[in-house]
């Protein structure tokens, strides 16, 4: 670290230089970066992306890129034979304007008639047709016409959830400069956070950008990269800038004595490399393993088997990494060149800042002495607090994907809730059951369309399906009176059997959403009762899709990696740490209690969002998790919080490596750090509070989650739980054994006497 301080200090200008490079090159790279975006979501190796392609090989749909044409009357009326023809005429318009498009049977169910738009686009591409769509179909005379589907949504919603997300990164910017304002108390010292934070944000999405030409990236993954960019930029720019400010007044006092003004001197250029050098020695050091421990978290995103998600991992990798990089060339050459005027422009009246240099008073040191003097206590109840804030996870309730709370204004919103009102809310995402009679001719045996027949009939009497008598559709049905030509031409018509002949397709409409838990107890029925009960001849393949068997497969492939990229981030981060601390008992504490923290967080979106406890604040009761939310939690808050630890833990190590006693180390490193801490998790807290003021109950959880988890550590446990255990542990903390240390090339740390 005194070498990475040296080569930036002497070299302070050419680095710079070279950063200002980097970062317009990335800037002018990144403005092209939404045109290679991708909101793709596949399941690979599922039943349902089988089921998926299959409709858009050999039946010229994709079950994921459906849309829906909800026509209602004006005056209430059921509708008329003339409103289905001019109905199904506006939805051939509409089919043309997308392209690769057909349309299924036009149905109606009192005053509205809808007719599904089946597509062989992929999600992405069909939505870019939305607009041409909406102006193919044009007026209905005595109608209201609305282009819904999932597809459709996705379209309107893009708008409003990129204001969710940007509206965190508004917040936290103001923040961010009002707080470092207040701790640094000049303009000069806040400009260093803030231009490294300019710095990294660009270059990162410069670097997503080159990614983004190798595999699919999420639609979602600039506005991670900025809001944690943004963050951990600050927080470690944060760290090392107080440090530095530390370490230049400790030499101030030395020229001019205790009576002095310390801040009344300017420094010397040698005595700011004097400064420099303790820095980056010690809190360079810290950001390093902070940045690391962030990266092992968001690199676990990269173990799950989604492309989707992995490509939100590669990016969230990449911050943290470029922000270590910029803290060990960029930050130490800034400091090196704006060192002797960081106390200029100050905007704090110096009284506040007197007070903050004395050690001897203010609020750290009452908490610390208080803790040091009576551990148990604080340790206790502090532990209790955040178990019982933990303990409603055990009610968690998983959805993969839900409609409720969507904001009204846009058109395929309305059309959804219209449809949903009248035939259920399934019918935009029914269940796809594909029969493979592995023969091509075309030729069905009888044994096949009974096992159909029995099939549907096991369906209707389900009681979570639609109870409409156009809940399920099967090519049984229509072949009931013979096998035709003209059944046939019908059923093809319809959809429900192929080109070749060889598949045919049952669809099955429940009365819930797709993400229900009934409906996903039904989609689990269907494929391990209903389709064995229909007792199918031997030869026939039956494979069961559509958005219920989807979501369930998306759970439980999500899910059942969750434990691997669990156990790969607490063992990667477990062993960093021990580096880091030099010790085995504090990294094994610390990813206990960074485990409880993400739980805590887990049980806190439970009580608001499922229990229904937010309401007075105008959070909705959904009753349901959104399932791709307590993942990105884990990932980002075990990360993120670990820069506390780091940040907290390193200070007390060098301070008991310098002489003191546990209790002193302790007490002293939390004093010292307290406010650091507490300022960046403000900032942190701030940003992603921003999402609680959403139109999307999905991010108002998963703001919810991140704020909350943040602050629980940044108080509960950094404040509290921390230095009590470590108070009542002692030296023991401290210890790690020499053969350990040989591993892994750090000076061994035998237990000191108490």
């Amino acid at each position: 670290m005194i070498r990475f301080a040296s080569f930036s200090d002497r070299f302070r200008w050419p680095v710079i230089l070279v950063w200002i490079a980097i970062v317009a090159v990335g800037a002018f790279a990144s403005a092209g970066l939404n045109d290679l975006l991708s909101n793709r979501f596949d399941i690979p190796n599922t039943e349902s992306t089988k089921v998926l392609e299959l409709l858009q090989s050999d039946f010229g749909q994709r079950g994921d890129s459906t849309f829906v044409l909800v026509v209602q009357t004006e005056d209430g009326q059921p509708a008329t034979p003339a409103l289905v023809r001019e109905t199904g005429a506006a939805a051939e318009r509409a089919a043309t304007a997308l392209g690769s498009a057909q349309v299924g049977a036009v149905q109606t169910s009192g005053d509205l008639v809808y007719a599904p738009i089946g597509t062989t686009l992929e999600p992405g591409a069909a939505q870019v047709r939305v607009e041409e769509m909406r102006t193919a179909i044009g007026g209905v005379d005595g109608a209201t016409a609305y282009l819904t589907g999932q597809t459709a949504i996705n379209k309107d919603l893009q708008p409003i959830v990129n204001e969710d997300l940007i509206r965190g990164e508004l917040i936290a910017i103001p923040i961010a400069i009002v707080v470092l304002l207040f701790i640094f108390g000049t303009l000069i010292a806040t400009f260093v956070p803030l231009a490294f934070a300019l710095a990294t944000v660009p270059t990162t999405l410069g670097i997503v950008w080159i990614a983004a030409h190798r595999i699919d990236m999420a639609i979602y993954v600039t506005n991670l990269v900025t809001l944690i960019g943004i963050g951990i930029a600050i927080d470690y720019s944060l760290l090392v800038v107080y440090r530095f400010r530390e370490e230049m007044l400790a030499i101030q006092r030395r020229k001019l004595g205790p009576e002095g003004d310390a801040r009344a001197v300017d420094l010397t250029r040698a005595e700011v490399r004097e400064a420099l050098n303790p820095t980056m020695e010690y809190a360079g050091h810290a950001v390093v393993f902070s940045g690391l421990t962030v990266a092992v978290g968001l690199a676990g995103l990269t173990l799950l088997p989604l492309p989707f998600i992995r490509s939100m991992g590669v990016g969230g990798l990449i911050i943290p990494l470029i922000s270590i990089l910029a803290a060990l060339t960029l930050l130490p050459a800034l400091l090196s060149l704006c060192g002797v005027w960081l106390g200029r422009l100050r905007v704090v009246p110096r009284r506040v800042l007197d007070a903050r240099i004395d050690d001897t008073g203010g609020f750290w040191v009452r908490l610390s002495s208080s803790i040091m003097r009576r551990p148990w206590p604080f340790l206790v109840v502090g532990s209790a607090v955040l178990i019982a804030l933990a303990l409603p996870t055990f009610w968690i309730s998983l959805t993969p994907g839900s409609n409720d709370g969507l904001p009204t204004q846009s058109e395929s919103v309305q059309g959804m809730l219209k449809l949903e009102a009248s035939v259920g809310a399934g019918t935009l995402a029914p269940s796809q059951i594909v029969v493979d009679t592995g023969r091509p001719d075309g030729v069905w045996a009888p044994a096949e369309l009974a096992a159909m027949g029995r099939l549907a009939t096991t369906l209707r009497s389900d009681p979570a399906m639609s109870k409409q008598e156009t809940a399920v559709a099967s090519v049984s049905d229509l072949l009931a009176k013979g096998d035709t030509p003209a059944a046939r031409a019908q059923a093809a018509k319809a959809g429900l059997v192929d080109a070749s002949g060889r598949y045919a397709l049952v669809l099955a409409a429940s009365e819930g959403a797709y993400g229900d838990e009934e409906v996903q107890d039904l989609a689990r029925r269907i494929r391990s009762e209903a389709v064995p009960a229909a007792d199918f001849p031997a030869g026939t393949t039956v494979l069961v899709g559509g958005g219920p068997s989807a979501g369930i497969d998306f759970i439980d492939e999500i899910y059942g990696s969750f434990p691997i990229l669990i156990l790969f981030v607490l063992g990667v981060t477990f062993i960093l740490l021990m580096r880091a601390f030099r010790s085995v008992l504090l990294p094994l504490k610390a990813v206990i209690l960074n485990v409880l923290s993400v739980a805590a967080a887990y049980g806190l979106l439970v009580m608001v969002f499922q229990f229904g406890w937010g309401e007075w604040a105008g959070l909705p009761q959904t009753g349901q998790i959104e399932a791709w939310i307590p993942i990105f939690l884990f990932a980002m808050l075990f990360g993120l919080s670990m820069d506390y630890e780091v940040f907290l833990v390193s200070r007390m190590r060098e301070l008991y490596d310098s002489g003191l006693s546990n209790e002193e180390a302790v007490g002293q490193g939390l004093q010292r750090t307290g406010r650091i801490v507490s300022a960046a998790a403000i900032i942190l807290v701030a940003a992603f509070s921003g999402f609680l003021f959403g139109s999307l109950v999905a991010f108002q959880q998963f703001g919810l989650g991140l704020a909350a988890g943040i602050l629980i550590d940044a108080t509960l446990i950094r404040m509290i739980l921390v230095p009590a255990y470590m108070r009542i542990a002692g030296n023991v903390n401290w210890y790690l054994p020499t053969w350990l240390a040989r591993i892994l090339r750090v000076e061994p740390s035998p237990l000191r006497p108490s």
